[in-house]
């Protein structure tokens, strides 16, 4: 039996008895006295609350009128949770408004040697968006959008919706909810001008069910969505060092393809509207700051054209100063 599994076993073994010695341990999962004690020191630091029983007949007991939690964590296990935790301060995630109730109640469920551990981490570990002078001082932008818990309770029944702002109202049918440089956004079909829209959700006034007496089915709704989908006009791949910057800066919605399995290679693709000026702007400095560490592979010559107009100015002013 292995020992992962052994430590399992053994919790419920213990847990159906009132008192258990060591010999009886060793005797039900036929292992050497010191593999007994070490496991049942591993599940005393998962949080099973063990009394041990001095004298010639002593051995352990549960001790009483306490509840054995259901879910039982290794110290990592708990550590990483608590980290993951402690990291999401002012991202303004939903259902977090209350941490300290929350941090208590996890800190309630394990051992004192487990609590010493993260209450020390607390004090030591600081994540970007922390007051150093005072880590437990929350920001105001650690609470989210009022509309994003209402969005996300909705998406969980339904993916046809209405997203108001002021006095439009959208309906669409919602693909993804994802969170990038500090906004929550809503990509979704917009079902009545039948092309994708991007919602940041700070601006949205009021998120309703979309009822309509002839609704498409998912599978409809996703064919009719690739039947409008916009061909990506830009083609590049990144080498290790554009991977980098892109890391550090990325303004367009662009997810990277990796092409080899350390990561070190990926292929990237975007939709540019040619007809916006600001935006072939933004797309040449993009560029421009992923450096040399990129191969153009499909690129509009209107991209290209601002690209050279970049790099004249930049030109112009260095043999200015």
């Amino acid at each position: 039996m292995k020992k992962v599994e052994r430590i399992n076993v053994m919790m419920r073994y213990i847990n159906n008895r009132a008192h258990f010695t060591i010999s009886e341990i060793m005797q039900e999962f036929q292992i050497s006295r010191s593999t007994a004690i070490r496991d049942i020191r591993e599940i005393e630091s998962m949080g099973v609350p063990l009394v041990a029983e001095v004298g010639r007949d002593g051995g352990y007991a549960v001790m009483k009128n306490a509840v054995l939690p259901s879910v039982r964590f290794t110290d990592n296990e708990l550590k990483a949770l608590f980290i993951a935790f402690m990291a999401t301060r002012n991202l303004q995630l939903p259902y977090l408004k209350s941490r300290q109730s929350l941090a208590e109640k996890l800190l309630g469920l394990i051992s004192e040697a487990q609590q010493d551990d993260l209450v020390l981490l607390n004090k030591i570990l600081l994540f970007e968006g922390t007051n150093p002078h005072n880590p437990e001082l929350l920001e105001l932008s650690d609470l989210p959008h009022p509309m994003l818990e209402k969005l996300i309770q909705l998406i969980l029944t339904d993916r046809y919706m209405t997203l108001s702002i002021k006095d439009v109202d959208y309906p669409i049918y919602l693909m993804h909810l994802y969170r990038e440089k500090n906004i929550w956004w809503v990509e979704g079909f917009d079902i009545s001008e039948e092309k994708k829209r991007l919602i940041a959700v700070d601006h949205l006034t009021e998120v309703n069910v979309f009822h309509t007496k002839k609704r498409l089915s998912r599978n409809s709704m996703l064919k009719k969505m690739a039947e409008h989908h916009v061909k990506d006009n830009i083609v590049m791949k990144l080498g290790p060092k554009a991977i980098a910057q892109y890391k550090k800066y990325h303004p367009f919605n662009v997810a990277l393809t990796y092409t080899d399995p350390y990561q070190t290679t990926a292929i990237a693709k975007i939709y540019v509207t040619m007809e916006k000026r600001d935006q072939l702007e933004e797309i040449a400095s993009w560029l421009l700051f992923l450096g040399e560490d990129v191969e153009l592979v499909e690129v509009p010559r209107e991209v290209y054209t601002a690209l050279e107009e970049r790099l004249y100015r930049l030109q112009k002013r260095k043999k200015s100063q």
